[in-house]
């Protein structure tokens, strides 16, 4: 399948690490999960080139986090700068790995490239203090630093918003960054290193590993020495597992995990606003994001009414290819996706939905 991309370099399949592409005699397919058409052959990189991609991050962070916060901000400024600009390329791969629609996938660029923005200001103002002291002729300073090398596991519903939510404070504070994205969606993740590089961002600054070897590149990123930092959005029962990994060296700890959000509709609710809210909460990205609503609480005087008209709402979503003009719900992301749902779909109705 050939994308038609403005600018096709954005399209890699390799990994990035020390500045340099980097490839594997393995590879894993890359499909869209709508028509299921090969995208890409991407390099399935190892728990080996896991560990030389903290090395080359390690190496590179003691001269960026020497720079000054204002040459580190100039650096994000340009990689912001050059996400807006390709941003129509970008939501273009983004829809073709990931399914959500062109307009949802050009939205999570611009908030994507909101975090560069932002921390290119922030970096400006990691601010120390001074603290008042009980013996005379002295002065207390608590002084921000960079804790060094910073790890990251993405997931595939926001491939680039929680990549850049993760990469560009730790850029702006002086840390290097070494990022494992999902296998369903790497594409969007070296489109972010490619424009990283052309921004001016350092070798070893940024890494980005492709695999499908997540246990054996995760046990790397949470194990090796040389980590300090750890951040990872996913699945309550990996984040758990990952931050047991991350105990053995005392590092530093970020988990964004699971999901859990009833929507409340009550007796004296304005239906039509309630339905609105509903459709918008409940079928976001197909329904595949942790604030999704995940079951619906209704008073018992209005639930009827509320279904009906929830039911007429969800009539006119019109399913399909990401990428067709009109469509608000994509796929699924994978065939096991849709089996879960299945799964669901026949409880609800067993139990007399």
């Amino acid at each position: 399948m050939t994308l038609a991309l403005r600018d096709p370099t954005l399209l890699r399949t390799a990994g990035y690490a020390g500045g340099t592409w980097v490839s594997d005699t393995r590879t894993f397919a890359v499909r869209d999960p709508a028509t299921g058409a090969l995208l890409a052959e991407v390099g399935d990189l190892d728990a080996m080139a896991a560990a030389r991609a903290v090395e080359a991050a390690a190496d590179a962070q003691p001269a960026w986090a020497a720079r000054t916060a204002k040459e580190r901000a100039a650096v994000l400024r340009r990689w912001f700068d050059l996400v807006m600009a390709a941003q129509d390329d970008l939501a273009l791969l983004m829809t073709s790995e990931q399914g959500k629609p062109l307009a949802e996938a050009r939205g999570e660029v611009a908030y994507g490239a909101s975090f560069l923005e932002w921390f290119a200001e922030e970096a400006k103002r990691a601010y120390g203090e001074v603290i008042p002291t009980p013996v005379p002729g002295r002065r207390l300073l608590a002084l921000k630093q960079p804790v060094g090398v910073a790890t990251a596991i993405t997931p595939w519903n926001f491939p680039i918003a929680m990549l850049t939510r993760k990469a560009a404070p730790a850029l702006a504070a002086g840390c290097t960054f070494v990022v494992k994205p999902a296998a369903e969606t790497p594409l969007s993740a070296l489109a972010l290193a490619v424009l990283a590089e052309r921004a001016g961002v350092p070798a070893g600054v940024f890494n980005v590993l492709p695999t499908t070897g997540a246990q054996e590149v995760g046990e790397v990123l949470t194990q090796h020495p040389l980590v300090r930092k750890f951040s990872f959005t996913g699945s309550t029962a990996v984040g758990k597992r990952l931050a047991a990994q991350c105990a053995g060296t005392v590092k530093r700890v970020s988990l964004e995990l699971g999901g859990n959000a009833p929507f409340l509709v009550f007796a004296d609710a304005d239906l039509d606003a309630a339905v609105a809210g509903a459709v918008a909460s409940r079928y976001r990205n197909a329904g595949q994001t942790c604030v999704c609503a995940n079951r619906f609480l209704v008073q018992s005087s209005v639930a009827d009414e509320f279904g009906r008209r929830l039911a007429a709402a969800v009539g006119t979503l019109r399913v399909g290819r990401g990428t067709e003009p009109g469509v608000v719900q994509g796929p699924l992301i994978s065939p096991r996706a849709v089996e879960k749902v299945e799964r669901l779909v026949a409880d609800a109705r067993a139990h007399g939905a």
